[in-house]
């Protein structure tokens, strides 16, 4: 290898790392962009004809947020408001004194579990006492915490939205550049792509219709026994459902038990036997008919991605985990139909 070339690569990997370095503070904005430009990259196919490439770009983005934020902002509330309710009565059915009662005569310790409720007036008084010198440089600097906290996302969202409009306006550009660049063969790059696509595919919009199914039906068993604030215990469920081994379980179990415990065995038994039998199983018959497209990935690789991804970049990890393995396992099948199979001597 030249000297230039070395030196040429040299300044390639550099200036990588410092695009990573700008990159991470708003990684998960980016790989939000990245996620959702590919779910309408369809739509503006469509749509550029008629109205153009930036203008199409432009009405997807603000059909997108009017059509998820405004329900999702809706159910979330109702959701809070019910969370309230939970907190404010706390917990349907568990009283503190019935609790301790039990706890003494059960161990023969007492116990004091402190009541929800909050004295605003004296929390106020307390608040204002510390507020000296001292206290109020601390109060100055936490201000500024928070300020510093909400200029942060609203640059993580400037940068979410030109990413998401540059990747649906210039998407097709960016696909030939790396085709031009990239060192693979045309049947490897077509290869790759089109796996790439499956996969995302799979984890996107089957984890997602997986998980909001889940979510709904628990909510409906949830309601057929007479369990309160059914909204935000499938919204509770539907996250949830994204995580392997937990899932819906972590709801409709707790709520059987509950439901036995205050004698109600037959509600509790029904909505044991309806959260195995229908909930549970019903990604096995939700998945593939959504996942059709068939991304081949082993439930290993789907488990330690999901939960490997959600350390490393967060929510988005969810499903950029598992997407990440399994590109990687894809690029080691290419690499094996390219120049064979390693073999010892």
């Amino acid at each position: 290898m030249s000297r230039s070339r070395r030196f040429h690569l040299l300044l390639i990997g550099l200036l990588i790392a410092l695009s990573a370095l700008l990159l991470l503070p708003f990684l998960q904005y980016a790989l939000s962009a990245v996620l959702l430009a590919y779910l309408l990259y369809p739509l503006q196919r469509r749509l550029e004809p008629h109205l153009g490439s930036q203008l199409s770009a432009v009405s997807l983005i603000l059909l997108s947020a009017v059509a998820l934020l405004l329900p999702f902002a809706v159910v979330i509330g109702v959701a809070v408001e019910q969370a309230m309710d939970i907190v404010e009565s706390g917990g349907e059915g568990f009283e503190p004194d019935a609790i301790e009662e039990r706890i003494r005569n059960a161990t023969g310790i007492e116990v004091d579990i402190p009541s929800l409720s909050v004295d605003l007036s004296r929390l106020l008084t307390e608040l204002l006492s510390q507020i000296d010198g001292r206290g109020t440089t601390d109060l100055l600097g936490r201000v500024l915490g928070v300020f510093g906290g909400v200029s942060a996302v609203f640059i993580g969202i400037t940068v979410f939205v030109f990413l998401l409009y540059y990747l649906l306006a210039d998407g097709d550009g960016l696909l030939r550049w790396l085709s031009d660049v990239s060192p693979l063969s045309r049947g490897a790059q077509a290869e790759l792509y089109a796996a790439t696509d499956r996969i995302m595919w799979a984890v996107l919009v089957g984890n997602a219709v997986v998980a909001v199914v889940q979510g709904v039906l628990t909510g409906v068993g949830l309601a057929a026994v007479g369990i309160s604030n059914v909204v935000f215990w499938t919204v509770v469920t539907t996250v949830l459902s994204f995580l392997p081994l937990i899932g819906a379980s972590i709801v409709w179990v707790p709520a059987s038990i509950y439901l036995l415990a205050v004698g109600r065995p037959v509600a509790g038994a029904a909505l044991f036997v309806y959260g195995t039998v229908v909930v549970s199983l019903s990604d096995n018959y939700v998945r593939p008919v959504v996942s059709g497209r068939g991304a081949n990935l082993n439930p290993a690789i789907v488990i330690v991605g999901i939960f490997g991804g959600l350390y490393l970049f967060g929510f988005v990890g969810l499903f950029f985990g598992p997407i990440v393995l399994g590109v990687l396992k894809v690029l080691v099948e290419l690499y094996a139909d390219e120049y064979g199979p390693v073999r010892a001597d």
